[in-house]
């Protein structure tokens, strides 16, 4: 009997470290896991937008992270030409997750875990992630798998990016809350690390490294508090071209520190879950990329769109569904970007 509670506990403890070290899906609704469903969806896409965005080097971009059934059409023209070695993806806090943490700021998180549940196998976490750990001023940043565990705006580029290139890294960091003021103060200390990892690696930025911004633009509706045109025909079409509008203005062009900061302004009364995760990226890119070469980034706009104007796709017999219904009075704006270096 003592023997075999002894091995039960063992077993126990394994369990519970296996759990610990491989990052869990956490929706396994909206976003999709097997690879031969998932290669379904890009031959879909495939079908659907043939030749409707020339291909780019982008060396950085901008994703949503909602359900693939409503967004897919967003993410593809970003994801089709990316084949990195490794990629730094900055994702969204999001409210339900800072309720659990206690709503930390002025901060990112990184995770610890030895990999991430991935679509068809796990993915590896690249040396970067600890690299800048062990460089990066302790003020800046937390450990946190909690946060992690929680969050599902950095595992929906997972299937994406494996889908392209099975054996990627990723370097997953949460950006809370923070004045444009500390983001850039931040951003300075981490893309001197980057660059310097970069360099000592003899990446070259676009084709063994890429840098990844996880954003959904505006949730309109009251469940959102958020319905300053109303919320019919009219005020839908007034929400999604302020959205248009501001991807036009702020994330296209020439990447500038001006832009970014009124960025910020503009994110203080909207409600865009990217409103600290795009403009911390832009910022680290743009300063890492000057390290590296003294050239400049140049935005563009890949697609725009909403869950209500498209709806669902017509993929049928999927192993994908919705975390959230789609009407006029509840809608959710995506727009895909990439940036390139000149």
């Amino acid at each position: 009997m003592k023997t075999l509670f002894i091995a039960v506990l063992i077993c126990c403890s394994l369990s519970c470290l296996v759990a610990q070290e491989v990052r869990p899906v956490r929706d396994s609704i909206g976003y999709c896991w097997n690879a031969e469903q998932m290669k379904r969806l890009i031959t879909y896409l495939e079908t659907e937008q043939k030749g409707s965005v020339p291909q780019q080097s982008f060396i950085a971009g901008i994703s949503p992270h909602d359900d693939f059934l409503y967004a897919a059409s967003v993410y593809y023209p970003l994801f089709r030409s990316l084949k990195p070695k490794e990629v730094v993806i900055f994702g969204v806090t999001h409210a339900t997750v800072r309720k659990e943490i206690g709503d930390p700021q002025n901060i990112l998180l990184l995770d610890e875990y030895k990999t991430w549940a991935g679509c068809g196998h796990t993915v590896a976490i690249s040396p970067l992630r600890d690299f800048l750990r062990s460089k990066l001023d302790t003020q800046y940043y937390r450990v946190n798998n909690q946060a992690h565990k929680l969050e599902h705006s950095i595992e929906a580029m997972i299937p994406w990016l494996q889908y392209f290139n099975p054996d990627i890294r990723i370097t997953p960091i949460m950006v809370t809350a923070m004045p444009f003021e500390r983001m850039d103060e931040v951003s300075k200390n981490v893309s001197e690390i980057l660059a310097t990892y970069i360099k000592r690696n003899e990446l070259v930025p676009g084709k063994d490294i890429f840098f990844l911004f996880s954003s959904d633009a505006n949730h309109y509706g009251k469940d959102f508090n958020n319905i300053p045109f109303g919320d019919d025909s009219i005020a839908h079409a007034k929400g999604t071209k302020r959205d248009q509008q501001i991807a036009n203005k702020y994330l296209a062009g020439t990447v500038q520190s001006e832009k970014i900061r009124d960025f910020t302004s503009e994110m203080k009364n909207l409600v865009w879950c990217g409103k600290f995760s795009v403009p911390f990226g832009l910022l680290t890119t743009k300063k890492t990329i000057q390290l590296l070469s003294g050239k400049t980034l140049t935005g563009i706009i890949l697609r725009y769109s909403d869950s209500y104007t498209e709806g669902v796709l017509s993929l049928k017999q999927t192993c994908m569904g919705t975390t959230a219904p789609s009407s006029l009075k509840h809608w959710v704006g995506y727009l895909s970007a990439g940036y390139l270096m000149e």
